[in-house]
């Protein structure tokens, strides 16, 4: 009898994680096993006042959590704009998705300063 070996492939990858384990904004999909109240009490004991709780109204995601970072620079009704017209479709119901959101600002016609 011929018995054929068996083979196996091993990919790793090892990198430096920091905490939070997200920076810009966590995504939780409608019906996540994290409930929205108690990640956003888990946030809120390691980071206090660093991120801020949006309920979301969509089929598909259920809360949103900023960085309070961002919110000074953009409105969180902006944000959630944004990302309901680019990102929420894509999130999966229970998933938990972190999103980098990075801002570039830019001034332009500066005369009389």
């Amino acid at each position: 009898m011929n018995e054929s070996a068996i083979r196996y492939t091993i990919k790793m990858n090892l990198e430096e994680i920091t905490l939070p384990p997200f920076e810009d904004i966590l995504i939780l999909g409608r019906n996540g096993t994290q409930g929205k109240t108690g990640l956003f009490q888990s946030l809120q004991m390691l980071y206090p006042g660093a991120y801020e709780m949006v309920d979301i109204q969509e089929q598909q995601v259920e809360a949103i959590y900023i960085s309070r970072k961002i919110i000074r620079k953009i409105s969180v009704e902006k944000v959630v704009a944004i990302l309901r017209k680019k990102v929420f479709g894509l999130i999966s119901e229970g998933e938990l998705a972190k999103l980098d959101f990075k801002i570039s600002i830019s001034f332009t016609n500066m005369d009389g300063e």
